[in-house]
């Protein structure tokens, strides 16, 4: 497997992933389109997989007791939302900052009962009202 790299718009935050990543689940959560502007795309992989090559502008944010999501506290780029209380071993990362061809695809919606007014799920993928069970990381998780 190749390790996998991205980062944030200015630079400021770089990482590689080192083995595998999850598909994309995109999130509708209220919490995931305030921090994004939109639905959020997101990946997850095994935190000992996640290297930070550099990360003098990553900010970590308590979004709710249960969770905090990592940006760039220079160009404000969404990169990383992990769980606290249960001290997860993975991570997600926000799919649009990874370098280049992934290879992922997007497999299912997660917390669509939250969805935007302003538009609507057009593709046939799973759906699910809130979080989708038994999935592996994520801010669906």
């Amino acid at each position: 497997m190749t390790d996998r790299t991205g980062g944030c718009l200015c630079g400021g935050v770089r990482y590689r992933v080192t083995g595998p990543l999850r598909q994309v689940v995109a999130c509708h959560c209220g919490q995931c389109r305030r921090t994004s502007g939109h639905f959020a795309a997101f990946t997850a992989c095994a935190a000992g997989d996640l290297v930070l090559e550099s990360d003098r502008t990553l900010r970590w944010y308590r979004s709710s007791p249960e969770a905090e999501r990592g940006f760039c506290g220079d160009c404000g780029s969404s990169l990383f939302w992990r769980r606290l209380a249960a001290r997860t071993s993975r991570i997600s990362i926000c799919a649009g900052t990874l370098d280049g061809a992934t290879g992922l695809s997007l497999m299912a919606h997660a917390f669509t009962a939250d969805k935007g007014a302003y538009y609507r799920i057009a593709d046939d993928l799973p759906r699910w009202p809130e979080s989708i069970p038994g999935l592996s990381a994520g801010p669906t998780d």
